[in-house]
């Protein structure tokens, strides 16, 4: 079990360090519009929806990836001053009772749509562009991610109490 974790925990955290290089993209497609609209009078809508797409890729990786970090948003005030084992075990509780289930039923509800979006290879509505589907794609795996991560910390409390270290 502890293996399959650090695979896990490995794969995440790959996705993650891969993720971060959207960022780049992303402002400089969002940035573009406005300069493609006015001055080169060609390409902005393009533009915009090639940004919200990657963008939309982007947070998908990025929650996860911030989560990871302990640079997400989180309620820990008392929990510093707590061991390192306790706080394992509130994190593995938080992912069993609210992040495993949530991304479960994210998939669940929303994957079936995504799927059928993906099929169809959706466009933008305004546009015409393609690349909409990849925006529904980016919701399955924000939840794919969240429910791995939560797989991964649930695992985390398991660990041997005398590994403080890890």
């Amino acid at each position: 079990m502890a293996r399959f974790a650090g695979a896990l925990d490995r794969l995440v955290g790959r996705i993650g360090e891969a993720g971060k290089w959207l960022a780049l993209p992303v402002v400089l497609l969002l940035s573009a519009q406005w300069p493609l609209r006015d001055a080169v009078r060609c390409c902005s809508r393009e533009a915009k929806d090639l940004g919200q797409w990657l963008f939309a890729l982007f947070i998908a990786i990025a929650l996860t990836a911030a989560s990871r970090a302990g640079t997400h948003l989180r309620a820990d005030v008392f929990a510093r001053e707590l061991s390192r084992r306790a706080q394992r075990q509130i994190a593995a509780a938080g992912a069993a009772l609210i992040a495993l289930p949530w991304s479960i039923f994210v998939l669940f509800a929303y994957g079936r749509d995504a799927w059928r979006a993906s099929l169809v290879l959706e466009r933008f509505p305004e546009t015409n562009s393609p690349g909409y589907f990849l925006i529904k794609l980016a919701v399955v795996l924000l939840a794919a991610l969240v429910a791995t991560q939560a797989l991964v910390d649930m695992s985390g409390a398991l660990r041997d109490p005398e590994d403080e270290s890890a």
